[in-house]
């Protein structure tokens, strides 16, 4: 009986530090993701002398198919969201969003925090809507 207490208390102190680390891979990806997809805006840019055309969410931008994998743009990303393309949209002239996230916006300012300023309202990475989230590039 003492022994099932016992691994019942060290899997009540291991399954939250298990669920952090889970989140903190996530969120790794997410930014990896991120970097990737905006080399290859950032690489069809200088190639074509301009961004590509917008495109709604999960759609793959005009031209990008030979940058990016369809099937990676089109599947949900680690957070939960689809990838989005906006091109003179949302205030911003070229920004790689991130739409319908199933994490928290803590989550979120912890991810700003990392690649941007930690505001969610400045900086490249922000919120500029409900439930969507940009990387600006212009």
């Amino acid at each position: 009986m003492i022994v099932v207490v016992i691994i019942g208390l060290l899997a009540a102190l291991a399954i939250p530090a298990f669920q952090r680390v889970q989140q903190v891979a996530r969120n790794n990806r997410f930014i990896s993701d991120l970097r990737t997809l905006t080399q290859a805006f950032e690489t069809y840019a200088l190639k074509n002398g301009a961004w590509p055309g917008n495109a709604g969410s999960g759609v793959v931008p005009p031209g990008m198919s030979g940058e990016i994998r369809d099937d990676f743009w089109r599947l949900k990303n680690s957070l939960g969201g689809n990838w989005n393309w906006d091109y003179n949209n949302f205030g911003a002239v070229a920004a790689i969003a991130t739409v319908n996230v199933t994490v928290s916006d803590e989550v979120m300012r912890a991810i700003d925090a990392k690649i941007d300023d930690g505001d969610l309202t400045s900086g490249h990475f922000r919120q500029v809507a409900a439930n969507r989230f940009s990387y600006i590039l212009e």
